[in-house]
């Protein structure tokens, strides 16, 4: 009986520890400024609303920000901004950069 709570302990303490390690919350983060409608994000992760039309975004990341048509990231991807560029549109409702 002492033997089995042992090793149940230890194997979640072992997967804590997995979890842990394995998902950083920074380490996904683009370096550099992403810059939505005039408003920079630095070392941005995750989904940015779009505020107002037309929408301007310009990528100064190491990362490729996905354009969406719909509000949080849903919709089609309307355009792809790679690193050094600026895109222009009056349909976008919401930017998603990993």
């Amino acid at each position: 009986m002492m033997r089995r709570r042992i090793a149940v302990t230890l194997g979640a303490l072992a997967a804590a520890v997995t979890l842990a390690v394995a998902v950083p919350g920074s380490a996904y983060a683009a370096e550099g400024v992403l810059i939505v409608n005039g408003t920079e994000y630095e070392n941005p992760s995750g989904c940015y609303s779009v505020d107002w039309f037309p929408t301007s975004v310009t990528n100064h990341t190491d990362a490729i920000a996905e354009v969406h048509s719909g509000p949080d990231c849903t919709g089609p991807v309307e355009w792809l901004v790679h690193p050094g560029e600026t895109y222009h549109t009056e349909t976008a409702q919401s930017v998603f950069i990993l």
